[in-house]
């Protein structure tokens, strides 16, 4: 936990902490967007028309889809688990998108981070156990399937981005870059590099989180072990960024330093529960996906040791009967 602190102190808070203070300098203040939370207020939905035909594209896609395939195989239909996976992660990407978490991400860190979690930890994993890439090759006609799909998933490409070494170093790499880099705040005051930023999180989380699932046919599988070893390494880094935010002196986004926000926590205290968010809930989420990766190598290896048992049995049984 130690080194932790002082890696994300040392190597990013300090550099961030002193760019963010002089640009707070220079940076006039400016009033909040949204109103106080109420009852009322957290039921407003953002009117962004955007993330709404992103979701409702993704979800009626799917369904489409897989009636698609129910109707053409009745005995073998999609698992309805696999339905619920997909919408359930449209739904994650709606709720970070178009409930009042967008709408008072800009006034709030912590409601941000809330964001980016949803983004990143949460739609990613769900949507990869959709398994959209099976649903796709079962409704395409062998045609299809042969002359361009398999082509795209055999390309070198998709090859490439689909190892997992490049997957774990793209999200390393996105979430340092966007929280500690003028890219954050500048998102803020942008709506274009706004959504580009959350095209980054959902990307970088498929890339990162599809190996782990591993639903789909794809060129490199983790093994039991190599899972273990892919999240649990990811773990140190989404720590050291939570607690670098947690422990830095001074407030890292001059987007929040200057907001004249009447109500909530103060800009330094909003930061802080960021941080805490980052840590707490980034960690329990590979913590989770590490116990299942472990507890998924024991289930096959418990059904390794019984097919070994059993071929020993009947290897040893006729022969038994023979002597008796």
């Amino acid at each position: 936990m130690r080194w932790a602190i002082q890696v994300g102190l040392g190597l990013i808070v300090g550099p961030a902490a002193a760019m963010t203070m002089a640009g707070v300098q220079v940076v006039e203040a400016h009033g909040g967007s949204a109103p106080e939370p109420t009852y009322s207020t957290v039921l407003t939905w953002s009117g962004d028309p955007l993330p709404w035909i992103a979701v409702a594209a993704g979800s009626i896609g799917y369904l489409v889809i897989a009636m698609i395939v129910n109707r053409a195989h009745p005995a073998t239909r999609v698992p309805l688990r696999r339905v619920t996976f997909w919408l359930a992660g449209m739904a994650m990407i709606g709720l970070a998108l178009a409930s009042p978490v967008d709408v008072y991400a800009d006034d709030l860190l912590s409601v941000h981070m809330v964001q980016h979690l949803l983004l990143t930890m949460a739609a990613p994993p769900l949507l990869a156990l959709g398994a959209p890439v099976t649903l796709l090759l079962r409704a395409s006609s062998p045609p299809m399937r042969r002359s361009v799909l398999l082509p795209i998933l055999h390309s070198r490409a998709v090859r490439a981005i689909s190892w997992p070494p490049v997957g774990w170093t793209v999200f390393a790499i996105v979430l340092w870059l966007t929280h500690f880099s003028p890219l954050f705040d500048a998102a803020l005051e942008n709506d274009g590099l706004h959504h580009l930023e959350h095209l980054l999180y959902v990307g970088a989380g498929v890339l990162f989180w599809w190996p782990v699932i591993g639903a789909d046919p794809m060129r490199w599988r983790l093994g039991p072990v190599s899972r273990m070893v892919y999240l649990g390494t990811q773990m140190p880094i989404n720590t050291a960024i939570g607690l670098a935010i947690y422990f830095a002196p001074a407030i890292l986004y001059p987007h929040y330093a200057t907001l004249l926000r009447t109500w909530g926590p103060s800009p330094f205290v909003d930061q802080q529960i960021a941080g805490i968010l980052m840590w707490g809930v980034g960690d329990l989420v590979m913590l989770g996906a590490l116990v299942l990766s472990i507890a998924g190598w024991l289930r096959a290896d418990e059904v390794r040791s019984r097919r070994t048992e059993q071929k020993a049995r009947r290897s040893v049984e006729p022969g038994s009967a023979e002597s008796g």
